[in-house]
């Protein structure tokens, strides 16, 4: 008779462990969640997918759209939102919005042109005095916001208006044409042909100021700095970073392309007007919105931004070439705005 087994018996008195149905449940993969955790992880695949869809689309329904010469004209139009997104995206990364980078803009342009034209500046010395208000309204943005501690929301719409009472100031309310300018501030207009696309200077300048920002956002500390204030600014602080002083950098470097913006605007108009780009706060916010970073801060990146920018400029084009009215592409924005928010809201819930 052979002797009982005590780790068999131990093992068939102890209950089986018991199974958390509830975590179990709000843990399992589905295909959806898949789709979620890509999309928060890589925010620039959905504004992709749908800029290639609207490409074939318009493609499909006018062949006009694909002709070269109109691919030169949404780059063209593309060129002043996109970098404007840029500033937008940096400043919606800190969880905060900026509303007057666009009024910023025609009043950087507006002293540029009249300072060529009024004062008889030379050309260098006329864009760098309008790089210099650039930052100073960045800069003003970023003290108000950082040492005041006010909303970025409730600062920005004030100075938007500030800023727009000091360009009519300043111009009296009329344009500087390009004709009277300097050579140097219009430069940004000139086409050079590449791949049989003309493509203007202003053009290549915002895709250098993508390479450039977004190498410093992905690759240096203060980028890292960024999105961790943006984040949590909380836990940000108590990890040693210096949120105050990345915010204040934020809304400087953000007027410092607000600056270049205004050189790319005049040579896109070729002149200064003080009602240039009258919804170009709005449609650089709809850029960054649609380019998939989030308005909570702390997710996205600048290429989504770009993609967000070509995706207004597509429709825009697009649903003209179809000859649709000019109210029809307005309310196809205001949707992709909206589907984008609500896009952005479902992505966020995603379990890290």
């Amino acid at each position: 008779m052979s002797a009982p087994n005590p780790s068999a018996s131990a093992t068939a008195s102890t209950p089986p462990p018991e199974v958390d149905l509830a975590h179990e449940f709000l843990n399992r993969k589905t295909p959806m969640t898949t789709v979620r955790a890509v999309l928060h992880r890589y925010p620039a695949v959905s504004p992709a997918i749908v800029l290639v869809v609207a490409v074939i689309v318009f493609g499909l329904i006018n062949s006009r759209f694909l002709a070269l010469t109109n691919l030169s004209l949404i780059s063209q139009q593309v060129a002043v939102i996109g970098a404007l997104g840029i500033a937008e995206t940096l400043v919606i990364l800190t969880a905060g919005i900026d509303l007057s980078v666009g009024s910023a803009m025609v009043l950087s342009s507006i002293v540029v042109g009249n300072a060529a034209t009024g004062l008889g500046l030379p050309g260098p010395l006329a864009l760098l005095l309008g790089l210099v208000v650039g930052v100073a309204t960045g800069f003003i943005n970023g003290v108000l916001v950082t040492r005041l501690n006010l909303p970025p929301f409730i600062v920005t719409l004030g100075t938007l208006s500030i800023f727009t009472a000091l360009t009519l100031l300043v111009s009296s309310g009329a344009t500087v044409q390009g004709n009277q300018m300097p050579g140097l501030l219009t430069w940004t207009g000139l086409t050079v042909n590449i791949l049989g696309v003309d493509i203007t200077y202003g053009v290549l300048i915002t895709v250098l100021l993508y390479v450039v920002v977004s190498f410093a956002l992905a690759r240096t500390a203060w980028g890292r700095h960024v999105y961790a204030a943006g984040d949590d600014a909380e836990a940000a602080r108590l990890s040693g970073i210096r949120v105050g002083r990345v915010l204040l950098s934020v809304y400087a470097l953000a007027g410092v392309i607000v600056g270049i913006t205004a050189w790319i605007q005049i040579g896109r108009d070729f002149g200064a007007s003080p009602n240039a780009a009258t919804d170009a706060n709005l449609s650089a916010i709809t850029a960054v919105v649609i380019g998939g970073t989030s308005l909570f801060g702390g997710r996205g990146n600048l290429w989504g931004t770009l993609l967000g920018a070509l995706i207004v400029g597509v429709f825009r084009n697009g649903l003209a070439l179809a000859g649709l009215d000019v109210l029809y592409q307005t309310l196809a924005v205001g949707v992709l705005v909206i589907v984008a928010v609500s896009i952005d809201q479902w992505i966020r819930k995603v379990r890290k």
